[in-house]
């Protein structure tokens, strides 16, 4: 068992390259989001 099957990723196949790809592109993606979003608020471009 590897280390990324184990905490809140306890499914199988929680270590498959493709789920962790897809896993860290939703949360830079929301991260970014709100970047964006927070700098389009606070300045006027």
């Amino acid at each position: 068992m590897s280390d990324l099957n184990r905490g809140i990723m306890k499914f199988d196949g929680a270590d498959k390259p493709v789920i962790v790809a897809v896993s860290a592109f939703v949360v830079l993606g929301a991260i970014a989001a709100l970047i964006i979003w927070g700098m389009s608020t606070a300045y006027s471009f």
